[in-house]
Order: structure tokens, then C-alpha cells, then sequence
């Protein structure tokens, strides 16, 4: 089979940064790198990098003209929860309308789309979730989403898939600028001896970066159609995972305080047990979640704070 031409939006970000690697090893594959910054932050990645605005119709045409795609990963996004709750003709014009323009847009030129979302599509009263069970999003952020899935889902796009994830984690370069997930943030605030809130009734399936990315790629090579849900294998609360990162790192535990998802974030609602089953995409891609002990150990050499 010809390797891909794969064109990833929102590239530098932790999802893109991790495919960035993971496409690194795929022999042949050729990747084009695109986003909003000068270039990819990733000193060992040597290939093509497009500023790229996902709003801007004519820009988007422009570039996919440019570089022709088989497949393009469409990563970018507005994914701060409470800023979408602010700024919702903002969170509707990145997430779903910018989403329409380039699934047309792949449409037009034959390539397969993949799109990440997310467990806030779901209301959290019944997760983990499968595949089929029922969306019905409590926010604006969630709300954006499912609305782009449907976009997607009614574009007549030959070829697409939608990768739901949950509670990302992993290193990315450029963080201690601000590039947090939550097991770097936690690194940074614990490793200075500051006391951390975390929820204790917000449940998830924590999903190590590296392992989504290993998901995705799966997906493009074996040609997959349809909704994925690629995440962790461990169900727990947020406050249990950050119990377990400060314990594998030798933190002080103590330094972690349980609250409630209103008060930690009382304007923007979250789904509460949320998280994902990946029995389709075990069953289906031979996807297999890394144990959160042993992502836990790799996340901790590859920040320096694990021998």
C-alpha cells in the first residue's frame, strides 16, 4: 500500500505533537505539519510546516490544494471549557464551522478525514460510554463537538472517522509556557510544594497521549470508517489519578485537596462519570491501552522526573 500524505491541523499541540512522532516511524509517510504558530516546536522533526488558520475558508482550500492530502487529521480547536462557555460564536465558528469547511473541503479533494473529539459530548450520568450510547453534552464545549461529529457524519465524505478521547496526558514541548494537561500541571504545582484542588466526583478514563496517537495511526492505515472511542483502560476519578501520579513521582500526596467539580469550576458544568469503552476499537484495531502505571513511568522519564 502507498504510504499517506497526512496533513495535520492544530500540529503542535499534545495530540499533534505525539502523532508528529508516531508518523515519524510510519517508512514513507509524508507529513505536513500546520497551525497557527511559526513552526512545530519538536526539534527532531525536520519536515514541512504551514501557518494555517482553520477559519479562513480560502486558507484551508489553499493549503490543501497545496500539498494534496490523502488523509487529513483535524485536531485543531477551541478546547478550554470555560472560555467556549464565554465565547460560543467563537467555540461555534473553530469547532464546527471551521470542521464543515474542511470536511467539504477533504470531499473535494478525496482525502479521509479524522477528527478528534471528545467524552463531553456525553452528560456524564452514565460513563464510561460505549460507541452507541447516546450523546447529549452539558456545555458549550460539548455541544461544538457533537455538532461537528454530525457535520461530519452528514458531509457524504467517502472515507472518515471520529476519535472520541478522554482526559489526555503526556509531555509536550513548549508546557512550562503554559501547555498544561493535567498530569504536567500537577507535575509543576507538586515538584514547588503548592497545594493542588483537584475534583474527586469527576470520573474518566485517563488516556495516555502516545496511546491515542498509536490509535490513530492504526485507523488511517487499516482504512477504519466510523466513531472510535481510543482511551485509557482504568476508570477513576481525577482526584484518584492525581493520588496515583503523586505517589509513582514521590510527591507529597497531602499537598492535594479533594473538591467538587462546582466549586473548582462553578461557570462552565462538566460531565461527572464520564470516560470511554474501547471495545470497538480493541476488537476491531488491536488497540491496547498502555497500564496507567507503566504511562505514568515513560510521562516521568520523558519529563526528567523519573530516573
Amino acid at each position: 500500500m502507498i504510504p499517506p500524505r497526512v496533513l495535520i491541523t492544530g500540529a503542535d499541540g499534545l495530540v499533534g505533537q505525539a502523532l508528529t512522532r508516531r508518523f515519524a516511524e510510519w517508512p514513507g509517510l509524508d507529513l505536513l505539519l500546520t497551525g497557527r504558530g511559526d513552526g512545530s516546536r519538536l526539534a527532531e522533526f525536520s519536515g514541512g510546516w504551514v501557518p494555517l488558520e482553520v477559519t479562513d475558508a480560502a486558507e484551508v482550500e489553499r493549503v490543501m490544494q497545496g500539498f494534496s492530502p490523502t488523509v487529513v487529521v483535524h485536531l485543531a480547536a477551541m478546547s478550554k471549557v470555560e472560555p467556549c462557555e464565554r465565547e460560543r460564536e467563537a467555540c461555534w465558528e473553530v469547532n464546527v464551522h471551521a470542521t464543515e469547511r474542511i470536511a467539504r473541503s477533504c470531499r473535494r479533494h478525496g482525502a479521509r478525514l479524522v477528527f478528534l473529539s471528545t467524552d463531553f459530548v456525553f452528560d456524564g450520568t452514565a460513563g464510561p460510554y460505549g460507541e452507541g450510547d447516546r450523546p447529549s453534552p452539558v456545555n458549550a464545549y460539548g455541544r461544538s463537538k457533537l455538532a461537528a461529529e454530525n457535520a461530519i457524519i452528514g458531509s457524504r465524505l467517502a472515507e472518515w472517522s471520529i476519535v472520541r478521547t478522554t482526559l489526555g496526558f503526556g509531555d509536550v514541548v513548549g508546557y512550562p509556557e503554559g501547555r498544561f494537561n493535567l498530569a504536567t500541571f500537577l507535575v509543576r504545582e507538586l515538584s514547588a510544594g503548592r497545594e493542588v484542588r483537584v475534583p474527586s466526583d469527576q470520573y474518566r478514563t485517563p488516556t495516555y497521549v502516545p496511546d491515542l496517537a498509536r490509535g490513530i495511526a492504526r485507523l488511517i492505515d487499516q482504512r477504519r470508517d466510523g466513531v472510535y472511542h481510543i482511551a485509557g483502560g482504568e476508570y477513576m476519578s481525577t482526584f484518584e489519578f492525581a493520588q496515583i501520579l503523586a505517589q509513582r513521582y514521590g510527591y507529597d500526596a497531602g499537598l492535594l485537596r479533594p473538591v467538587t467539580t462546582a466549586e473548582l469550576h462553578p461557570d462552565a458544568p462538566r460531565p461527572l462519570k464520564a470516560g470511554l469503552l474501547t471495545l470497538r476499537a480493541q476488537s476491531e484495531i488491536g488497540f491496547r491501552a498502555t497500564p496507567l502505571a507503566e504511562a505514568l513511568d515513560a510521562l516521568g522519564k520523558r519529563l526528567g522526573v523519573l530516573a
